[in-house]
């Protein structure tokens, strides 16, 4: 009797770590370690945006991290980087999700997670016009998991099924053994004037010229993409680089 009681509380507990190690926390989890396994890094970037009606040179940055949250990023001129969580950690992006959940249909043996959850509008830092609008805006973001190297691949932000912003991150091996995305696209997909006068700010901010843009006010469709090359991974960066 006693070795049957031993039994089912083994397979018990097989089953709750199987259970745990599936769950969506788990999985976050992972990311996060895989994002924390990288000390240090700089790296070259070169940025380009595609908007109705605007066109650009290309934009060139050198950025510096340093775990847990250092970011240096040198640039002629002006501009801020776009947000493709490259320098913040899986686990502060989904922060900015409530409900986390896997999304319907998931199967277990595939080689990729898809995560949905419903965005915290406040996140996104837009102006609404009254409490009724914020109260109706809901979007909700699918994201898309390497299980393999628990990396995140693909972020796709909706309203119902309407796509209004994707990130697709491709990653490649560094050095020899270190996972780095070496691309990133932005796209946006706009058909609503708030997030037209957000995206406008955004775009705005990363050449550093926001007073002048001339970006058509129907604008549907815009991509930003990053290219990043000449990785130096766990080099040691000192700490006065970040202060200057």
């Amino acid at each position: 009797m006693k070795t049957k009681f031993y039994l089912i509380l083994f397979i018990s507990t097989v089953i709750l770590l199987a259970n745990n190690y599936n769950s969506p926390l788990e999985i976050i989890k992972k990311t996060e370690n895989q994002f924390r396994s990288v000390d240090d890094y700089q790296v070259n970037m070169l940025i380009s945006i595609a908007v109705p009606a605007f066109r650009m040179p290309k934009k060139k940055y050198q950025v510096f991290f340093k775990q847990p949250d250092k970011v240096k990023i040198k640039s002629k001129g002006f501009g801020l980087l776009p947000k493709t969580g490259m320098f913040t950690s899986p686990k502060e992006n989904f922060n900015n999700l409530t409900n986390i959940r896997f999304a319907d249909g998931y199967d277990k043996n595939s080689a990729q997670i898809k995560l949905v959850g419903d965005l915290i509008v406040d996140s996104l830092a837009l102006e609404m016009p009254n409490d009724y609008a914020r109260l109706t805006f809901k979007p909700t973001v699918d994201v898309i998991i390497d299980k393999k190297n628990w990396v995140i691949t693909r972020v796709m932000t909706k309203i119902d099924t309407l796509k209004i912003m994707e990130i697709n991150n491709t990653y490649d091996f560094v050095s020899g053994s270190y996972y780095m995305p070496v691309k990133s696209t932005v796209e946006y997909f706009v058909k609503d004037a708030r997030l037209t006068k957000w995206i406008k700010k955004d775009i705005g901010a990363i050449m550093g010229n926001q007073k002048n843009m001339n970006i058509e006010d129907d604008m549907v469709r815009g991509i930003i993409s990053v290219e990043y090359s000449k990785y130096k991974i766990n080099k040691g960066i000192e700490d006065s680089i970040f202060n200057e």
